[in-house]
């Protein structure tokens, strides 16, 4: 994860400070790139705690295709109970958004729904149902039928429905890569990055789809690539840089998925291992929403 770390100093050194969306203020830089070898660890963050569960569980909800961030709390914490937070709790209840929220938790066509349902505002004649587009199925499939298509690409980026949204999508889209040696790579973009809180949670979660859709469709994964536009440390979490630039990396961990696991929908939170990590303490910072 030295990249992870050569990026932290980066904005410290080169970013200017800029004001933001949140009132918070950011130092900032513009258009940088990570890349992380899969083929024989997982890139997990070692110099502070990975929340591992809650990366698990927010893939998951992804890839179920939901926008309801109690469901969210159902996987991550076993209830929908108001008490049990998320990643996205805060999203949820924002100013902003509650009064266009249609139930409590509801969060808008976000991640999930871009993913498995995206609406092509278009409605099937006989039944009038409206259409939509399944692109993690699609993408699979493309892969199977299709290795070498430079079209395996899942885009969350719906400039219709950004309206729709809690949050527009942060990492926008992705595309993968089959090699000739039965291998698979992907290549995220994300165009606005939270570095200290939202990257090393961003890097395990992509890391973690390549392996999976690897898994679903009989290769190998070998590389995850993330590029980013703007790149960026909010003021109020500099003091926590650095002092997670004062700490020793450990060896990085592996991960484990059930062998027996043949299709994407079909895995669970104890689907899915992260072996031998080892870590230092968290270092707790508050996310700008």
């Amino acid at each position: 994860m030295e990249q992870y770390h050569n990026l932290l100093k980066d904005i410290l050194e080169n970013g200017e400070e800029r004001s933001d969306r949140t009132n918070t203020g950011t130092m900032s830089v513009f258009g940088r790139q990570l890349r992380f070898d899969l083929t024989k660890n997982f890139p997990a963050i070692t110099t502070k705690k990975l929340a591992w569960r809650a990366c698990v569980a927010e893939l998951l909800w992804f890839l179920e295709g939901s926008s309801d961030e109690r469901r969210l709390a159902e996987i991550t914490h076993g209830t929908r109970d108001s008490s049990k937070s998320t990643i996205w709790t805060g999203n949820a209840q924002a100013s902003y958004w509650k009064p266009k929220a249609k139930f409590d938790g509801d969060l808008g066509r976000v991640y999930g729904l871009q993913w498995r349902e995206w609406d092509t505002h278009t409605t099937n004649i006989c039944q009038e149902e409206p259409i939509y587009i399944d692109q993690i199925k699609q993408v699979i499939e493309g892969i199977k039928k299709d290795p070498f298509g430079r079209r395996h690409i899942v885009s969350a980026w719906n400039v219709a429905e950004l309206n729709k949204m809690a949050l527009p999508p942060c990492h926008v889209m992705f595309q993968f890569y089959v090699g000739n040696n039965n291998t698979l790579s992907c290549h995220m973009y994300q165009r606005s990055c939270d570095v200290f809180l939202g990257i090393p949670f961003n890097i395990a979660s992509y890391a973690l789809l390549t392996n999976m859709i690897a898994h679903v469709t009989g290769l190998q994964a070998k590389e995850l690539v993330i590029s980013t536009g703007d790149t960026h440390l909010y003021l109020d979490h500099i003091d926590q840089v650095k002092e997670q630039l004062n700490r020793q990396a450990f060896e990085l961990p592996t991960l484990w998925l059930n062998p027996e696991v043949k299709n994407i929908d079909h895995f669970t939170i104890e689907d899915i291992k992260l072996e031998n990590y080892v870590c230092h303490d968290a270092i707790k910072a508050k996310m700008a929403v």
